[in-house]
């Protein structure tokens, strides 16, 4: 049984350059940016889209996707730190009690989604001049498997951790001073993004429901924030705010989301 149990405690730094530490988590976010922008290559070129637009879509999503996240994190667990600190929240440093360069730690992938939205709604509009359900419906596929890498990047930080499992299996989280196991939501998340991934890539490549406008993104949201709703059951909570009865912030945050994607996967469309 103790086979089951891993005593987990890694540097989150991979390598140092002079003063600048290359972090594990910063390295996952350049691959999945990465990764996403060649599946998009593909996309595009099967799409026939000139592939100048890629790069201002890459801006887009970057640029959305990091100050979303960030933003969300703030104002759904700790609007009283984006009161006080603002800078703080959208620079990637630590001015008080002295000047730090930390990274961008602390990002919630519900406002991630609202912030490439809005992302998309301006490049479909201003870029490349087709609706945004368009984009909304291939953006989805690299978007999942960016967030496998995300989560694995968590796990290198040994943060977003689950809960005690009561039993021999899983992570003893070294660098948290624990001695017992919990569960490993990191890997639970990552997992279920990787699947969510190969589910999207057959719908788009294998299937026609990418000729029904919204369907893959309906599809996208069903599924990924399901995930989330299911393996928020096995976290434990980012503020104190989960009692015996109630659902948690990213549970609450979820349920509608899952309906909105319900609606664009089974909503009328013209013929």
């Amino acid at each position: 049984m103790m086979m089951l149990q891993i005593d987990w405690d890694p540097s989150p730094i991979l390598f140092k350059l002079g003063p600048v530490a290359i972090r594990y988590y910063s390295l996952m976010f350049v691959i999945a940016f990465m990764l996403g922008l060649h599946l998009m290559k593909k996309i595009f070129i099967s799409e026939k889209i000139p592939l100048e637009k890629l790069d201002s879509l890459f801006i887009y999503s970057v640029v959305s996707i990091l100050i979303g996240a960030r933003l969300g994190h703030f104002l759904f667990y700790d609007p009283q730190f984006l009161i006080e600190k603002p800078l703080e929240v959208l620079l990637p440093v630590r001015f008080s009690p002295k000047f730090e360069f930390t990274g961008f730690a602390g990002l919630a992938s519900h406002g991630a989604a609202i912030g490439v939205i809005i992302a998309m709604y301006l490049f479909s509009k201003k870029v490349l001049k087709k609706p945004i359900l368009f984009i909304l419906d291939r953006i989805v596929v690299p978007v999942a498997i960016g967030g496998m890498f995300v989560r694995l990047g968590n796990l290198m930080n040994s943060e977003i951790i689950g809960k005690a499992t009561n039993s021999d299996y899983g992570f003893v989280f070294k660098k948290l001073g624990e001695d017992f196991p919990r569960h490993p939501a990191q890997l639970y998340e990552a997992i279920s993004y990787l699947i969510i991934f190969v589910i999207l890539w057959f719908v788009y490549w294998k299937t026609t429901k990418k000729e029904k406008s919204g369907y893959i993104f309906g599809l996208f949201f069903v599924l990924l924030w399901s995930a989330r709703f299911l393996v928020e059951f096995f976290k434990e909570a980012q503020v104190d705010e989960r009692t015996s009865w109630a659902l948690n912030t990213g549970q609450w945050l979820s349920i509608p989301l899952v309906l909105v994607g319900l609606y664009f996967m089974f909503r009328k469309t013209k013929a």
